[in-house]
């Protein structure tokens, strides 16, 4: 999926978890994809990566896609998009 856009990060507090989050979007071959970010993975992926998520959780929402890592999956840069 290459990242299109990402939204700013809000504070989730629950009883299962507590900490930052932020929502984004993507492209794959699929069409538009939501996807979560949680934590560590905020400040590691940027606008026009190529990632790839592994054993995460897909879920339609109001008729689209959204992707996360959820608690036991990766995720991974496999191309990072350089500005010049």
């Amino acid at each position: 999926m290459v990242v299109l856009r990402i939204y700013p990060q809000r504070l989730i507090v629950s009883p299962r978890y507590t900490g930052p989050v932020a929502a984004a979007c993507g492209r794959d071959t699929t069409g538009l994809v939501g996807l979560v970010l949680w934590n560590e993975q905020i400040n590691a992926i940027r606008v026009g990566d190529v990632i790839c998520l592994e054993s995460g959780w897909c879920r339609s929402r109001d008729g689209a896609l959204v992707v996360s890592t959820g608690r036991h999956g990766r995720i991974s840069v496999i191309r990072r998009f350089e500005e010049d």
